[in-house]
């Protein structure tokens, strides 16, 4: 497997997602796909890893396929690199955005489908603490029915949701906005507790976390198969 391939499968997915942008059946449908590829960047690296420390895995290319094989041959330096793996895992994941694309794979791995993705508008410039605003759009099977219904709804919610960003600003000493900063994007609720994440924001993010998690495994296992 070409792992650079499946990264640049992801950028090329995101370009369709923000295309599509706010229609929530389309944005479901790539970002379906956006999260097939990610799983399969680190297969891939599975797969890699499997050929350099001479593992000879038949079948499924993963962690927990590795990790068997490494311990049925006793190869410390490969269990180390599984070792390795988790924490860097674990420390790339750590930031909310990049810990909602592992959720989301999580959870599309279990459920084999996404919750329902909202449309809502948000500040173009955010700060901590801003408010997003959801907003109720007719649909048919699933798709917008009309911008135009959904640009009138927008207009009609835009001055509350302003005066409620303001109100927040002026109280933490913020920049004020206006209806020009204000743009209208897809959420996601992945765990139903109302901590709504912006899909092409957390997806744009991600990209830099495979291709940097990539090199440094790669590095990581050139280190533990290179004789001294």
């Amino acid at each position: 497997m070409n792992i650079e391939e499946k990264i640049e499968e992801c950028e090329s997915i995101l370009k369709q997602i923000k295309q599509f942008n706010p229609d929530p059946y389309y944005v479901n449908y790539f970002f379906n796909s956006y999260l097939f590829s990610v799983n399969k960047v680190y297969v891939g690296i599975f797969e890699e890893a499997n050929r350099d420390f001479g593992l000879f895995i038949s079948g499924e290319y993963n962690k927990e396929t590795f990790l068997e094989k490494a311990k049925e041959k006793n190869d410390q330096k490969a269990i180390d690199f599984v070792s390795w793996f988790d924490k860097k895992y674990d420390e790339e994941h750590k930031n909310i955005y990049p810990n909602f694309i592992k959720k989301s794979c999580k959870f599309q791995n279990d459920h084999r489908k996404l919750p329902k993705i909202k449309i809502m508008i948000t500040t173009q410039e955010r700060y901590i603490g801003d408010p997003n605003q959801e907003i109720i759009a007719n649909l048919r099977n699933e798709k917008l029915r009309s911008k135009e219904e959904l640009q009138i709804e927008i207009k009609r919610q835009m001055p509350v949701f302003v005066e409620v960003i303001n109100y927040k600003r002026s109280n933490n000493k913020e920049p004020k906005i206006n209806e020009k900063q204000v743009t209208v994007s897809t959420f996601l609720d992945i765990e139903g507790n109302d901590e709504d994440v912006e899909i092409v924001y957390a997806a744009k993010i991600y990209i830099s976390v495979m291709k940097r998690f990539l090199v440094e495994a790669r590095e990581k296992i050139k280190e533990l198969t290179t004789w001294v």
